[in-house]
């Protein structure tokens, strides 16, 4: 799990962000990463799911991407099973609001239908939201 601030011009953003992840979801699922990100203001969390060696290449092309600053790692290490198999990103909402899960397509970005979250997967939301919001108190 990582934390990066967005440097895309807030213009271009809902353009770019539907592009890099249609790319994203496409490129991952050939390297079978699942995960989940959250996007709150300026801010990503993202945690990447799947195999050491491919997890560790993809965090290193984001640490070389120009549209991330400020990167720094929140957890690692190994987990008995993945969390977010089933979907990739969401977007923050505003304290007390449900949190919005995201799709890709080619012209942006657009809500998903809305399933509910395990206790295991809002623990670790929870310390994502936390990472987009400057909490000092996130791992």
């Amino acid at each position: 799990m990582y934390r990066s601030r967005n440097k895309i011009p807030v213009d271009q953003r809902k353009t770019e962000l539907g592009t890099l992840f249609s790319i994203a979801r496409s490129n991952n699922k050939k390297r079978q990463i699942t995960g989940a990100l959250l996007i709150y203001g300026d801010w990503f969390a993202q945690v990447l799911e799947g195999a050491e060696a491919p997890v560790r290449a993809l965090f290193a092309t984001i640490e070389a991407d120009p549209r991330h600053e400020n990167i720094a790692v929140i957890q690692s290490g190994m987990a008995g099973e993945r969390l977010f198999s089933r979907w990739a990103m969401a977007r923050v909402s505003e304290d007390g609001e449900p949190d919005i899960r995201l799709i890709a397509h080619a012209d942006g970005i657009a809500p998903a239908m809305n399933r509910g979250t395990s206790p295991e997967q809002e623990a670790v939301l929870d310390i994502m939201r936390a990472a987009t919001r400057g909490d000092a108190h996130a791992r």
